[in-house]
């Protein structure tokens, strides 16, 4: 499936804000949401609509709503919660997941910890939220956590994204869409992104 980079001029203005070393965590927090909310019109722009009559002060008119769609929403904790609240701002009514996943400092490799999900899964599309997309490993680990419990719709978004990171999501899960706003240079030797903007979750809560 395809990678789409959302290069919207407000995105990427907010996202050098965000990626400055001397950003604080309120601001980093704030622009993250307001980011993630942008990049939810790009990623829900093949949403299908169903017509409907409406009535005006003046007259009835045909529109358009978004045809009964259930959304699920997915962060990968910890960094991904802070793309949560910006989307539901635009789909309210979806629901919300959590997948708990860390980076083994010595091997790289994603553990699972946690998992706490809808029971509807199958009938519902996946939101997937991590702000970086680096080795790759906690989204592919993630993905297959949800395709395990029945999930067949599934897109991925995030912040930053390494090349590598993308080849290894579309490797082994090719059928599953990626969004992100900006694609990076590469991995350092510790398996974080460069230029990128350090560990996102610690940047987020104010933590070391």
């Amino acid at each position: 499936m395809a990678v789409h980079v959302i290069d919207h001029p407000l995105i990427q203005h907010k996202l050098s804000i965000i990626r400055d070393v001397n950003t604080g965590a309120k601001e980093f927090r704030e622009l993250l949401e307001e980011v993630s909310m942008l990049m939810a019109y790009e990623f829900t722009r093949n949403f299908p609509l169903e017509e409907v009559e409406v009535e005006t002060p003046v007259a009835t008119a045909n529109c358009k709503v978004v045809s009964g769609k259930k959304v699920a929403i997915i962060p990968i904790l910890r960094a991904g919660l802070g793309m949560v609240g910006g989307i539901l701002k635009l789909i309210p009514t979806a629901k919300v997941g959590h997948i708990g996943v860390y980076r083994d400092p010595e091997t790289l490799q994603p553990i699972e910890y946690y998992c706490k999900l809808p029971p509807d899964l199958s009938e519902r599309e996946l939101i997937l939220l991590d702000p970086m997309l680096a080795t790759g490993g906690s989204a592919v680990a993630g993905i297959q956590f949800l395709k395990q419990r029945g999930a067949t719709q599934i897109r991925m978004v995030n912040l930053i994204a390494a090349p590598e990171g993308i080849e290894n999501v579309q490797a082994k899960h090719p059928d599953v869409d990626i969004y992100v706003a900006a694609v990076d240079d590469r991995l350092n030797s510790h398996g974080y992104i460069i230029p990128g903007l350090g560990d996102a979750g610690d940047r987020l809560f104010g933590t070391k």
